[in-house]
């Protein structure tokens, strides 16, 4: 118990308040991380789509690269318990122009793995599942890879910025600046995704890394902002979510 009051017990979804979207608001919002790395079991996750479906809330999942970072199998298990439960799906554009609250679910995916998104979008189409795409080091992709992120779009999912080469936000605030970081970090990102046909409105912190001032500046840029939360912090593990 002495390590756990260090480094913070494994806390159930369902007891993560700020991982649930009750409605317009609140425009810096947190998800939970799905990748197996994270610790959250098939169990907690299901309690916590229990809950959205039992408060009438939208539940914030996000992961990294399906069949690598988070097995099929996790996914499948939530999209079929989403079903199950009658969740609606959400992207984060819906959610930042103020969508109402209802029983639902805001699947994202972060960073590049266009290949692996890709290959999961029969999977979303069965589901009736729509979700959001935070992308990062856009500047990288290949002809061939923004082609993939095109069907996806096409499909009806959310193409958001996360960056340009995903790295920790109030690291370069304090080493360079707030405007170094917006010039190098934030700016060109967007730029690239707007010239490519994409409408970004959402920002999402690499690691969730955010402070006060960062939120200040990046809210006159963005209608929402995403950070994460742990579901096992503690003392010496503090998440970066604005509980």
């Amino acid at each position: 118990m002495a390590a756990c009051a260090l480094v913070g017990c494994q806390q159930p979804v369902a007891d993560l308040d700020e991982v649930y979207y009750r409605g317009p608001g609140r425009r810096v919002v947190c998800a939970v991380n799905i990748d197996a790395s994270a610790g959250n079991d098939a169990a907690s996750l299901a309690a916590g789509l229990d809950r959205a479906a039992d408060r009438g809330e939208v539940l914030q999942l996000y992961g990294h690269a399906p069949g690598r970072t988070v097995a099929e199998a996790t996914i499948d298990a939530i999209l079929a318990g989403a079903r199950d439960r009658g969740l609606a799906s959400f992207t984060y554009a819906e959610l930042a122009a103020g969508r109402p609250a209802e029983p639902g679910l805001a699947l994202s995916f972060d960073d590049s793995a266009i290949e692996a998104w890709a290959g999961l979008a029969d999977r979303l189409d069965a589901a009736g599942v729509r979700v959001t795409f935070f992308v990062t080091r856009y500047h990288l992709w290949t002809e061939a890879e923004r082609a993939l992120l095109r069907d996806l779009a096409a499909r009806g999912h959310d193409v958001e910025a996360h960056s340009v080469a995903h790295l920790r936000a109030p690291d370069i605030v304090e080493d360079r600046g707030l405007t170094a970081y917006l010039a190098d970090e934030v700016l060109p990102g967007l730029e690239l995704l707007r010239a490519d046909g994409y409408r970004p409105t959402v920002f999402a912190y690499p690691f969730g890394a955010r402070t006060d001032e960062l939120d200040r500046e990046l809210l006159g840029r963005f209608a929402m902002l995403r950070s994460v939360s742990y579901s096992n912090d503690g003392p010496l593990v503090v998440d970066p979510c604005p509980e």
